[in-house]
């Protein structure tokens, strides 16, 4: 692959991830007001139930980039192109199966929901649910040729495809909510635009790369082994939609769709949260993969820490700005309506910011080959919050659910996490969390202090909440900085920032 496509594709990466953020965040307050609170709820509560779906995937689109990439270094064409063909016909059973799941549940929509949904509501969740089933029925077979892209490396291609979607969508349904169309021209629209993708797809590869699908005899052994592989995938695939999709079902089915619309803005703001926080770590990562595969257990656990202890810098702040100014951003950004969303998101943010610091741990067990030790309780974890969440949701309503799964990440993702890197992967959890201690006085005590002085300042505009902010963080980011770094991570601190500007 030449050069020049890496480098694209990495800047295209940095792009796309900008973009969405940028448009998630212009176009999110303009789509809650045209659509209204509970027409948001409905749409984002059929999402949530047909998102469990994708799950059927069992891994297996890594593992076809995998091993393509394997049977395309061997030079073995062949068993590449009939490895396609396996996976088609694996894919398109899989699609039949999730269609006909989605046609039980679409049959079910009364019996689910009517206790909290009126007759209209139940139409629509019924029209968006058949939809969507219909599109991730043919997303299954067509995925194939976007994880074919993935393998041969035509990184360009593929980010252009993706961004000109992230433009395109929010401007069709900008056209078609201010015609006075709701939630379900939102689904027709996602449809489509999906549709054409995995059709762009498809052409690319047959005219563009020259891709061959040839039906032959399944090789069970090369299936067992590829399975083995897409096993922990598919586990971990479990784990996230427990936590992105399971509360905005379990709330449909006993508080209603506005309770729903709360959670599901709630749940963006932290895939937002997530999204910047992730960028940063995609820059330190790499160097942490390669220490861990020929690295001693002493360094290992340097970097262990100073990672640790940069990425606490990044999202102590976030964790903090949002702490402060959260509530108003909400107001101004969402409206009224969604006050409540502050709350929920910053229940969810306290564990989530706690996991997200010491997530250099799963590059170390992924080096070591001993991830299932953390995807095992994970698992675990998830079953027993959605057990638990049930009835706590039924009797205490939004922050029954919400205080459920912050206290399965706290458990499972932070501290059973924790106790796995201690025992196998021989990380010294104990220093790396002393450290991390010694800087938390300062953001608590910033807090407090903000919320003091907050009593004599009224954020109303949003002129005033960026003046606010700005302010805040010209006084705050230097102070911190100076008092919790050390020199030798000011100076890698300005090594990334030049990295991140190129």
């Amino acid at each position: 692959m030449p050069i020049n496509q890496l480098k694209a594709g990495a800047v295209l990466s940095y792009v796309a991830i900008g973009l969405n953020n940028i448009v998630g965040l212009l176009y999110t307050p303009y789509m809650l007001r045209m659509l209204g609170q509970n027409e948001y709820g409905l749409y984002s509560l059929v999402a949530s139930v047909v998102a469990y779906l994708t799950v059927l995937d069992l891994g297996f689109a890594n593992a076809i980039v995998r091993y393509t990439a394997k049977f395309r270094a061997e030079n073995k064409m062949q068993e590449q192109y009939e490895m396609f063909g396996m996976f088609f016909i694996l894919y398109c059973g899989i699609g039949l199966i999730a269609f006909l799941i989605g046609l039980g549940l679409y049959f079910n929509v009364d019996a689910l929901f009517d206790t909290t949904m009126n007759a209209e509501d139940l139409y629509k969740i019924r029209v968006m649910m058949l939809l969507m089933v219909f599109n991730i029925a043919f997303t299954f077979p067509m995925s194939i040729w976007g994880a074919i892209i993935t393998a041969y490396e035509n990184f360009v291609f593929q980010k252009l495809i993706n961004i000109a979607r992230i433009i395109l969508n929010p401007l069709v349904m900008i056209l078609l909510l201010s015609m006075g169309y709701k939630a379900i021209a939102m689904v027709v629209v996602i449809t489509l635009f999906n549709v054409a993708t995995l059709c762009i797809n498809a052409w690319y590869c047959k005219y563009r790369l020259n891709i061959k699908v040839k039906f032959a005899r399944f090789k069970l052994g090369f299936l067992k082994e590829v399975s083995v592989y897409s096993l922990w995938i598919f586990l971990d695939t479990i784990v996230s939609r427990f936590y992105s999709s399971a509360g905005q079902i379990i709330l449909g089915m006993y508080q209603g769709a506005s309770v729903v619309a709360i959670y599901a803005l709630a749940i963006q703001l932290k895939s937002l949260f997530t999204s910047f926080s992730t960028a940063f770590n995609s820059v330190l990562l790499p160097k942490a993969t390669s220490l861990c595969l020929k690295g001693s257990i002493e360094e290992i656990n340097g970097l262990f820490i100073r990672v640790g202890r940069m990425q606490f810098f990044v999202i102590s702040f976030m964790l903090l700005v949002f702490t402060v100014f959260g509530r108003e951003f909400i107001i101004l950004w969402g409206g009224t309506n969604y006050e409540q969303t502050y709350y929920v998101a910053l229940i969810l943010l306290f564990p989530f910011s706690l996991d997200l610091i010491s997530n250099v741990g799963i590059t170390v067990l992924q080096a070591k080959n001993k991830l299932k030790y953390r995807s095992i309780p994970m698992i675990i974890g998830s079953v027993l919050g959605l057990v638990v969440s049930i009835p706590f949701t039924k009797n205490y309503g939004i922050y029954g659910c919400v205080y459920t799964i912050a206290i399965v990440i706290f458990c499972f993702n932070v501290i059973s996490s924790n106790i796995i890197f201690y025992k196998i992967a021989k990380i010294d959890v104990v220093k790396y969390w002393k450290e991390i201690v010694r800087m938390i006085w300062l953001p608590i005590i910033t807090v407090c202090l903000c919320f003091y002085f907050k009593k004599y300042i009224q954020i109303d505009s949003a002129f005033r909440f960026i003046l606010s902010l700005c302010v805040f963080s010209i006084c705050y980011l230097p102070f911190f900085l100076f008092v919790n770094m050390s020199d030798v991570e000011k100076v890698e601190m300005k090594r990334i920032l030049r990295m991140i500007k190129i």
